[in-house]
Parts: C-alpha cells; structure tokens; sequence
C-alpha cells in the first residue's frame, strides 16, 4: 500500500487494524472514482482563482486527472490494495507524475468532503437514470392502457373475485405509480443537488475557497453553505435517495406479484416473453418466471440498504468513520434497485395477455356490485340494495363491456382520464 495520508513519524501502522479501517473500501470507491476525479479538478480550479497554483500547475493537475479518468475506464489504472481508498490514489497519482505541484492538490479540502461531494454526485446521476426509468415504465404502461383499455380482467380483493376490471385500470393503475415515483425521484435529485465541497472536515478552513466557482462548475443547483451541516446531512441524503429508490421498487415488486400470479396455469391470463423465463434443471417441461420473481426480491436489497444506513445514523455533530459503512448500503441498493426496474419496460412492451381466460375467470357474482350501485341509483337506499344484490338469485350473469363502460367515476374503467396523466408525463419529461 502506498503511504497512508494521515501516517506520522514514529506510528506504528498494524496491518490487522489497518485492514479492518480500509475494509473494502479502495473496491467501492469504484464506483465514485470518476465523480472523485471530476471534484478534484474543480477544486484545482478553485485554487487556483485564488492563488494557491498557478495557471501552469492548474493546467498540469487538469491534464493528469483527465489521463487517470482515461486510463481508469481502459482499466489501466485498477484501484487496487496499493491504496487506501480512491482518494488517496488520486493524490497518489499527482505526487507521482507532478511531485510538489500534486502535493498541493489537498489544500484547503479533506476526505470528509471529498467523499460527500463524490456522493451526492454519484447519487445526482443514479436518481437522474431512476427517473428515466420510471418514466418509461409510465410511458409504456399509458401505451398499453389505450391500446387495451377496454378489455376486461377480473378484478380482485383478498386474492378473490370481486368485481369486473379491465386492463386499462390495470395498465392505469401502473402507469400513475411510476410517473409519481418518476416525480419523487426529480424532487429527490433537487434535494441532493447541494454542493458540500469546500466544508473540508466540517468546519472549514482559513482560505477564501471559491465555493461558488465550484458549485457552478460540477454543475449543483446550490451551495450547501453550512460548512458543518455538510457533516450532518452525510446519511440523511442517502436515506431520501434509497427511499426514493424504494418507493419504485415496492411498485416493481407488486408488478411482478401480479404477473408471477397472472402466469401461473391456475390464472393463465398472460405468458411473459421467453426470454424472461428460464428452465428448471431436473424438471424438463418447466419455464419458470425467474426474471420477475427476482424482481420481487429486489425490493430486500433497497430495504436493508436503507436499514444500513439509518442505523448508522445514531451519532453526534461532527464526523465520524461509521459513516464508512454507508456507501456499501448505497451501491448495494441502487445496484440491485436499478438493475431490475432497467428489465422492466421491455418486459411490460412484450408480455402476451390471453383475453379467452380472462374473461373466463368473470363469474355472476362479480356484478353484484354493479346491481347493488344501480338500485341505489334508482333510489333505494345502499344498505337495502346491497342486501338485495347479495342475493345470489339476482346473479342472471352479466355484460363485462357494459359493466366497464357504466363505471364512469373518474378514474375507473369508464373514464379512465389517461389524457390527465399522459400531460403529468410530459411535464416530468419536459
């Protein structure tokens, strides 16, 4: 390992302890290595503005950080076990190819903000890729609900029959979940958009850094100006951006419930595309939904991810290194978060319904609320009319188009008001 930033004269390094500080952490920073690279340069700039390198180091320091990003995405340069995490290599890196003029680099910064800075970078472009996301998952969903709308499936409570849906509401129900979650995920991102670079441990220091050149030129919405804040809000935003992350998720794992349901033979309502289903090792007439019972658990790893996190989160003002812990929390659950709500709008664009066994599964019974609504309408009270449209007597069968087409609240299958949010879509997008 290359020397440690904080070593002193004369302290003995144990690599047992030393191992378990460090942890995995030079592997995680993986992930932040480029947002690590982009701040650094920006805090090089605001150096020099005010003094600390010149013109020709700035130049230096700009052109080194821009072949370390080159060769980190060649993979010619690995974060490896020579370094104690990825800020250390950087500064490494410098020291080696620009001697004192590298040195200069931590001035006026610590790892404290440099990893907050990373974060809230990082986690800008993965709530940006969450929002796209959702938003195609909506657009799909508000296809499918036009093109379908009118095409009946039972509708269920308590995993029963209950009363006579469509594919439109289901389609509609989907498509409103995720343009919400599309909008909690924008809310969020303006939320992190702060930028904390410059707070260094957290209480500044006695150079007049150029925050504000900083928060412009890595592109935040604002500077996030109390130095010691900076501190304690690390946690606090991880959390908003799991939870918005999650908020998807659970949308996704109701999603592939239904669909591992609608698949089985008992239901038969739809067949997913062959390539999201998978064979069985010993059982050779299975095809098994493997793809969207993973999506399911996926919801698991944004949980104990956010569980990580607030755990961590029982700690005074200042810094402290349990905060470490958090960024194995975050890639974690964004990893697996993202990486199945990404397989999820080809899914929703290529599945197959089977329109013969939906309507198949619509029995008498599930127009006794209709009758029950009809009766009131002709003036009897609901209680009555409910007691009458229990009757299984009063069951002659019943019309699924009519049944749709008569439930005209807003909303239901009669009036479904996809215009309304299609023009939420477009302004998310816009």
């Amino acid at each position: 390992m290359t020397d440690l930033l904080w070593q002193k004269p004369g302290v003995r390094v144990d690599q047992r302890i030393q191992q378990f500080c460090a942890g995995d952490d030079v592997i995680l920073d993986r992930e932040f290595f480029l947002f690590d690279i982009r701040a650094s340069a920006a805090h090089a700039e605001g150096l020099q503005r005010i003094g600390i390198l010149s013109t020709d180091e700035l130049a230096a320091i700009r052109r080194e950080l821009d072949v370390l990003a080159d060769d980190f995405r060649a993979g010619t340069f690995v974060l490896d076990d020579r370094y104690e995490d990825g800020h250390s290599a950087i500064e490494a890196r410098l020291v080696e190819r620009l001697g004192d003029t590298g040195r200069r680099i931590h001035t006026g910064r610590s790892r404290n903000d440099q990893v907050l800075v990373a974060t809230r970078l990082w986690l800008k472009d993965r709530l940006a890729t969450l929002q796209s996301l959702c938003g195609e998952v909506a657009g799909v969903a508000l296809e499918r609900a036009q093109a379908e709308r009118d095409m009946p499936l039972p509708g269920y409570t308590h995993l029963q029959r209950a009363v006579v849906s469509s594919l439109g509401m289901w389609w509609a129900a989907w498509a409103e979940g995720f343009v919400d979650n599309a909008m909690r995920a924008r809310d969020t991102l303006a939320w992190v958009d702060a930028n904390p670079l410059g707070s260094a441990a957290g209480y500044g220091v006695n150079l007049p850094l150029d925050r504000d050149h900083t928060t412009a030129a890595l592109g935040f919405g604002r500077l996030q100006v109390a130095a010691t804040y900076a501190q304690l809000s690390r946690g606090k935003f991880e959390l908003a951006a799991i939870e918005a992350l999650s908020s998807a998720v659970l949308d996704l794992r109701r999603l592939a419930w239904d669909l591992s349901l609608f698949t089985s033979a008992e239901f038969g309502f739809v067949a997913l595309p062959s390539q999201y289903t998978t064979g069985s090792s010993i059982m050779p007439n299975k095809r098994n939904p493997d793809v969207i019972e993973l999506m399911r658990a996926s919801y698991a790893s944004v949980a104990a991810g956010r569980a990580e996190v607030e755990h961590l989160l029982s700690l005074p003002s200042g810094y402290h290194r349990d905060l470490q812990f958090s960024k194995g929390a975050i890639f974690h659950a964004f990893g697996r978060g993202l990486g199945a709500l990404g397989l999820l709008p080809d899914l929703l664009r290529n599945l197959e319904w089977k329109p013969d066994a939906m309507r198949a599964a619509l029995d008498p019974s599930m127009y006794a609320t209709d009758l029950a609504v009809d009766l009131a309408r002709e003036g009897k009270p609901f209680r009555d009319a409910y007691r009458e449209a229990a009757d299984p007597a009063r069951w002659s069968g019943g019309d699924p188009a009519a049944s749709l087409t008569a439930r005209v609240s807003p909303g239901a299958a009669g009036d479904l008001r996809l215009d309304v949010l299609r023009e939420r879509l477009s302004a998310l997008i816009d």
